[in-house]
């Protein structure tokens, strides 16, 4: 916290009375975006190149900026960035770029945000910003929930499954009767792999998903995020996932993530992750997991009193969803392809949001 509070004094009392005397008067979405520009410093994970022979390349670091303007600014596309910049001279200054003529073109837009998409760019300006000022706090709370993205991209058709021929008879095996043991779940399989290997078993292409929304069935196309939201609808640990896939599926490796990044003690989910596998796991981390069940056989388990008000807490995750989909790019449909580019756009949004949020703690 106190590294936040040194940030937060240095943009109050150096950076705005700047801007202030060579900008034209600041609106409050700018004075948003100069404080989330200046926290998460995105230039300094740019590296360095140097070009000695053609035409110099656009400033890299101006480009990454733009790309949260965009998602703070809620813009769909690039073009409607860019007649943002042509047209806003404060946030033109604010990208890094004085003349609206030094604005690069559309394909140099596309082109730097393939570069960020395939350096991971946006996810690890996340994981610095959450290791530098959330890595001290102690965080009561994690907060489990998936959210719908959709996607302008054709859907990959579902893989077949070819069915095992059965080598026995349904029912009950006779006495003395082996039978091979049921392959393991995805769940079960996560328990003896790596982060890295459960990332790579988890299905990444833009598909069909379906849920319930409001007392009806939902469908879309495109993907689904996972996010753990710490208190202050904070995004700690965020994950990407076709959209068909079940949200208990990205359950153990975002805890894996979210607790080398920070300190917490509680996980609240939805019944969507009441597998005992999902609760084992939250206690071999020494966390507490409280989850809502899933009524089996038309009859549910209800919460204790004291468990039921620590549930309630939950909240945040519906709160930082809606705030990710309102204010920083979340409910716009997404126009770029691919899993490492759909990622990178909604990461941008996420980093904008983070450092929003960190900011708030403070107020």
């Amino acid at each position: 916290m106190y590294r936040l509070s040194q940030a937060w004094n240095h943009i109050q009392a150096t950076l705005f009375p700047f801007l202030v005397e060579h900008l034209d008067p600041l609106t409050e979405t700018q004075r948003k975006l100069i404080a989330i520009i200046e926290l998460i410093q995105i230039e300094d994970y740019i590296p360095n190149r140097c070009c000695p022979l053609g035409r110099p390349e656009a400033d890299r670091g101006a480009l990454a900026k733009s790309f949260v303007a965009k998602m703070v600014y809620n813009c769909t596309t690039t073009r409607e960035l860019i007649e943002q910049l042509s047209s806003n001279p404060n946030l033109r200054r604010i990208c890094g770029w004085e003349r609206a003529k030094d604005i690069p073109s559309e394909s140099t837009f596309s082109r730097a945000f393939e570069e960020f998409a395939v350096s991971g760019l946006p996810a690890r300006v996340h994981k610095a910003l959450i290791e530098k000022y959330e890595k001290q706090r102690l965080v009561g709370h994690i907060s489990r929930d998936t959210t719908d993205i959709s996607a302008r991209e054709k859907a990959k058709p579902a893989e077949k499954k070819k069915k095992p021929k059965r080598k026995h008879k349904r029912g009950r095996p006779r006495r003395g009767e082996q039978r091979p043991p049921k392959e393991p779940t995805r769940l079960e399989r996560q328990m003896s792999m790596t982060v890295p290997e459960m990332l790579a078993d988890l299905p990444a292409k833009c598909d069909w998903g379906k849920k319930k929304k409001n007392g009806r069935l939902f469908h879309w196309k495109g993907w689904k995020l996972h996010v753990d939201w710490a208190d202050g609808e904070i995004p700690v640990s965020v994950l990407l996932t076709s959209a068909s896939t079940h949200d208990s599926q990205g359950a153990i490796p975002l805890s894996i993530i979210s607790a080398q990044r920070v300190t917490s003690f509680y996980d609240l989910m939805d019944a969507a992750y009441d597998a005992a596998t999902i609760r084992e796991h939250s206690l071999s981390l020494g966390h507490i997991p409280i989850i809502d069940r899933n009524p089996r056989k038309g009859t549910k388990i209800e919460m204790d009193p004291a468990t039921k008000r620590r549930y309630d807490e939950r909240s945040t995750a519906e709160r930082g969803n809606s705030l990710f989909k309102d204010s920083f790019g979340g409910r716009n449909q997404v126009r770029v392809r691919g899993h490492a580019k759909v990622f990178a756009h909604l990461m941008f949004g996420l980093v904008a949001l983070t450092a929003d949020r960190l900011l708030n703690l403070l107020l």
